[in-house]
């Protein structure tokens, strides 16, 4: 008897809030979604509060506990899991922070946020502005390391961390003053963004990207510190070999410390040009000889962050189209198995942020028969399945 295939199928900050002039539809709702539908309608379906009391709703927290972690015990920051997904070996009283790429604009208010994610940089781009940054900032006790796109890495040795940093695609539009560091050691992160800023003014990389009508990435942006987190293996707490298939470092940082294979697909890049197909059939190709696949798609997460609607829409379609139909027919064939669908937290395009609500999930085949018609933000009151965590969530799924 062939053992049971789990298999998670994550869109990242799917669900929304009614928007007035598309007669009071959620982008969920206006994406066509008959894969996912299929789920809520033959499945189970219900929804979930993944962000534990206590703490923000970000990717972190929300996608360790729909993996069954409980945040409250093994969450120690963002930028522990980023270095993780690295490479990079933090020391006991090393301390790593996530550091984008942003571009700052001055407005009549000062300085605000202008771009999060420096016009969605290419990654060939940015590993050369990292790079130049490790020279002039770097050495002594702080070190730069390049990721994907605006998202990065800078590990200070026996630093300090008890601080309070904003995340940038909280603050998109807003002046950036009241949200700098605040705490012990601000003012060296402080000192090296101002720093970062006059270096960045004339770097051969900006250069371009102004010559080509590109966003320029103006500033370093520190947040999400922490230490290095420890944890027990998906085998030694489930009995479960698996795979984390994401473009982002964050996710494949979980999936480091959970002791899954990393699986990175070409093209993959978190936005809505990511390599769909090639996550479908990554996923596919891992159920031979893995039990569980958690499959993480970051482009409506990003288009809510942007404020686009049109975006948001195409990446919802697109997930559903491209992610969760060609999975759903591919695990079909492969004997006994049980498949997840939902999202970490909801990312509205009116505040380009994450919000702490319930989010809506459909588990197929059925385990209780608790059907819905449409795979939308309308489970959360029409279901009455309904979980307080993630951990529990997961415990349901497992079965």
């Amino acid at each position: 008897m062939k053992p049971m295939k789990y298999v998670i199928l994550l869109g990242d900050g799917m669900p929304d809030w009614p928007i007035a002039e598309k007669e009071n539809k959620t982008p969920l709702m206006l994406a066509h979604t008959p894969n996912l539908d299929y789920l809520a309608q033959n499945g189970d379906a219900g929804s979930v509060m993944t962000t534990p009391e206590g703490f923000e709703p970000g990717s972190d927290v929300t996608n360790m506990s729909i993996m069954g972690y409980d945040p409250r015990l093994y969450y120690t920051g963002r930028a522990p899991l980023e270095a993780a997904a690295m490479g990079v070996k933090l020391g006991p009283n090393d301390v790593a922070f996530r550091t984008n790429l942003v571009t700052l604009a001055v407005t009549g208010e000062g300085v605000a946020m202008d771009d999060f994610s420096a016009g969605h940089i290419e990654t060939a781009d940015a590993h050369e502005i990292i790079r130049a940054l490790d020279k002039e900032l770097g050495g002594g006790d702080f070190s730069f390391y390049p990721g994907v796109s605006y998202r990065h890495l800078m590990v200070w040795k026996n630093g300090e961390y008890k601080m309070k940093a904003t995340p940038p695609h909280d603050i998109s539009g807003k002046a950036i003053t009241q949200y700098l560091p605040k705490g012990d050691g601000a003012d060296r992160l402080i000192e090296m963004m101002n720093h970062s800023q006059m270096f960045l003014k004339n770097h051969p990389v900006n250069a371009r990207r102004k010559a080509a009508g590109k966003k320029e990435a103006t500033s370093v942006w520190f947040w999400g510190q922490g230490r290095a987190p420890s944890m027990p293996t998906m085998k030694e707490r489930e009995g479960l070999s698996g795979a984390m298939i994401s473009a982002v470092d964050l996710l494949r940082g979980i999936g480091v410390c959970a002791g899954l294979e990393i699986i990175r697909v070409p093209g993959a890049t978190g936005w809505i040009d990511t390599n769909y197909e090639g996550k479908a059939q990554a996923c596919l190709d891992a159920l031979k000889r893995v039990d569980f696949v958690f499959v993480h798609v970051e482009s409506p997460d990003e288009s809510g962050h942007a404020g686009s609607l049109e975006y948001k829409v195409q990446a919802i379609s697109d997930f559903d189209r491209r992610i969760v139909g060609p999975i759903l027919e591919g695990v079909k064939a492969m004997g006994d198995f049980r498949l997840m669908a939902l999202s970490d937290h909801p990312t509205p395009v009116a505040i380009k942020t994450h919000s702490l609500e319930t989010v809506m999930f459909a588990v197929y085949p059925p385990i209780k028969g608790i059907h819905a018609e449409q795979f939308d933000e309308r489970i959360r009151e029409s279901s009455p399945l309904k979980f307080e965590s993630g951990v529990d969530l997961w415990k349901y799924f497992r079965g």
